[in-house]
């Protein structure tokens, strides 16, 4: 395991045990989550080192890589992720003007497919083998290893993507300098992540589904996201809600507390609950940055 010494974000040294969390998902095991004193950002601490993390993706339950509907929470996940792709082509296209995108952390793809569908240029990075597999011999796209993004020139992309994925990144400073680098001078990123503010997370506090230790490094609080992004000279434009996201994320929170038969019902009632009081505190269970660089 590897300690973290001082916060990723205002690298402060001073940290409170937040909460602890099982995996649910994998191993079983529980791991901490630390809160730094002083910018309150929040991570998972200790984390497995890098070398080891693949281990903690094995499981047809973890969906964004194995495209599995084995079981009804399973197919909610596909039909919500299906009818999101539009949504999210829709908002790229219409803040973006330009044509060439990356996805990184894309899976198996499907985004990717749905825009090359509607003529944008895309490239997309994925660590699992077996997703990025997938995304290439059945969509027939052009997917990479991490390591290609060293490769690419500066200024190659005018969208970038991270659809739940930052929150993943063990290097988070030196990805969010390469994505600035990546961007055209009129570019922008989309970045989804959690929202540990939101009333579902506080509903469930060690059950809520989107802590989802280990492979959760980091848990993000609006103020974070601004603070981290001003920190490598660019700019939060809008956030934007995600409101799809606590109905689901209440029903595998629900799973894990062994709701049984009532699990239906009670994520219902918590996932409107949590999209109630997100719209006066701007708080919803996901939340979309658009990212760009300061002029």
């Amino acid at each position: 395991m590897k300690e973290i010494t001082n916060c990723p974000i205002c690298e402060k040294g001073d940290f409170n045990s937040n909460i602890v969390c099982k995996d649910y998902t994998v191993s079983s095991e529980e791991f901490k989550i630390d809160q730094c004193e002083n910018c309150e950002f929040r991570f998972t601490n200790p984390v497995p080192v890098e070398s080891e993390i693949g281990k903690y993706y094995e499981s047809e339950d973890y969906i964004s890589h194995s495209n599995t509907s084995k079981d009804l929470i399973s197919k909610i996940y596909q039909a919500a992720r299906k009818s999101a792709l539009k949504k999210k082509h829709q908002l790229v296209s219409s803040r973006v003007e330009g044509n060439k995108l990356l996805d990184i952390g894309c899976g198996t793809g499907d985004f990717m497919a749905h825009c090359k569908s509607n003529n944008l240029i895309v490239s997309g990075i994925e660590p699992s083998d077996t997703a990025r597999s997938f995304a290439i011999e059945q969509h027939s796209l052009e997917v990479f290893k991490e390591d290609q993004l060293q490769k690419w020139t500066d200024g190659s992309f005018d969208i970038i993507t991270l659809w739940h994925v930052l929150e993943h990144v063990y290097p988070l400073n030196e990805r969010v300098k390469e994505i600035k680098r990546l961007l055209t001078d009129n570019g922008k990123a989309f970045i989804a992540v959690p929202n540990c503010e939101s009333l579902d997370a506080k509903i469930y506090r060690e059950y809520w589904a989107a802590y989802d230790v280990p492979r959760h490094l980091y848990h993000f609080r609006k103020e974070n996201m601004t603070q981290l992004w001003e920190k490598h000279g660019c700019q939060v434009e809008e956030v934007l809600p995600m409101k799809l996201d606590s109905y689901y994320v209440s029903l595998l929170s629900e799973k894990y507390k062994g709701s049984g038969i009532l699990a239906y019902p009670k994520a219902f009632i918590s996932g409107l609950r949590s999209n109630l009081n997100a719209k006066s505190t701007g708080d919803w269970s996901s939340l979309i940055y658009v990212i760009s660089k300061k002029g």
